[in-house]
């Protein structure tokens, strides 16, 4: 199904955050996040086993478990098998290395294939505390994660984790399927294949205001060509275009943090919230069907859906083009 049919609304919620990304979230305000998400109106919920080492989906269930499973659009990921043995000394996760310090001391098996897919929707079902996935994502297969060795785990998924998808898909026992990453060339290399087919794919960090002109190159062209959506992940750039300090999952350097400044100066010309403008510029691809932000204080939802709703007037648009902080293939709002 196409993902713009599938997802309840332009923002969902995601939930990275929720498995103590950064710093360890007391469980009543992470709890109480996700209530504040349902409250405002929010319908989407994407997860996955690697946040926190399944500590993001048991927290996710036991909210969304009671409410109405019709209501609701969920998508979790495969590729992280979480054991019950427990983890010794530093876990190894490539660049993003201490992201989840904060989380479950599970040890995780990072593995794509047929059995390890199966055996990951098991798991996260019972986690989340629910019958049913409709979304589900094949999760870091990318050089971030892998370095060379990625394109052996893209064959790994491609041989186990999208045909198990595929298959699940077509019976109904999911939605839709496809690939959730943070770099574009494992979804570049998918959409070239003959089969199995995608019905869309998450893409985190790489349609943001901060990091668009990659994506516009190759990617979203194919994309909107073979008619399969995005999801928007990490529409902040893990935090800097939200009042953070990170970017890529870690601090911020010089030239990034000159480019908000800049940003934040034009938007404050023009009456604009930097999360407005960060929003509202990743949904303007024909190709995005959703923005998932992340959260970990109520207060923060009802950020998002007032950015989400703002009138950003054409200028700004216009004038952010005239000062090359976009680039010039980027679809704008107002076709400014």
């Amino acid at each position: 199904m196409p993902l713009k049919e599938l997802l309840p609304g332009k923002l969902g919620y995601g939930t990275a955050p929720l498995g103590n990304m950064f710093r360890a979230i007391p469980e009543i305000e992470a709890l109480a996040t996700v209530e504040a998400a349902w409250q405002q109106g929010v319908r989407y919920y994407d997860t996955a086993p690697f946040y926190g080492a399944g500590l993001a989906e048991e927290r996710l269930g036991e909210v969304l478990s009671a409410k109405p499973r019709d209501e609701y659009v969920l998508s979790t990921k495969v590729g992280r098998v979480i054991l019950d043995e427990l983890e010794e000394g530093v876990r190894e996760l490539g660049e993003k290395g201490g992201l989840f310090e904060h989380g479950n001391p599970n040890k995780m098996l990072h593995v794509w294939t047929a059995e390890a897919t199966e055996r990951s929707i098991e798991d996260s079902l019972e986690r989340l505390r629910t019958d049913r996935l409709d979304i589900v994502w094949v999760h870091d297969i990318a050089q971030d994660f892998h370095g060379d060795q990625w394109l052996a785990k893209f064959e790994e998924a491609r041989t186990g984790a999208f045909r198990v998808l595929s298959r699940l898909r077509d019976e109904g026992v999911i939605g839709a399927w496809g690939l959730g990453v943070n770099k574009t060339e494992p979804i570049e290399l998918t959409l070239s294949l003959d089969e199995p087919r995608p019905d869309g794919f998450l893409l985190a960090g790489r349609y943001t205001l901060l990091d668009h002109e990659h994506a516009l190159q190759r990617l979203l062209p194919m994309a909107q060509q073979q008619g399969v959506g995005m999801v928007v992940g990490g529409p902040y750039s893990s935090g800097i275009l939200a009042g953070g300090t990170h970017f890529e999952y870690q601090q911020a350097p010089a030239y990034i943090i000159e480019r908000v400044t800049r940003l934040k100066a034009l938007a404050a010309k023009h009456g604009v919230s930097i999360k407005a403008a960060a929003l509202q510029f990743s949904l303007a691809h024909p190709v995005t069907a959703a923005v998932v932000a992340g959260a970990t204080k109520p207060s923060r939802i009802a950020e998002d859906q007032a950015a989400l709703n703002e009138a950003v007037p054409a200028a700004f648009w216009q004038e952010l083009r005239a000062a090359d902080l976009v680039s010039p293939a980027a679809p704008l709002p107002y076709g400014a």
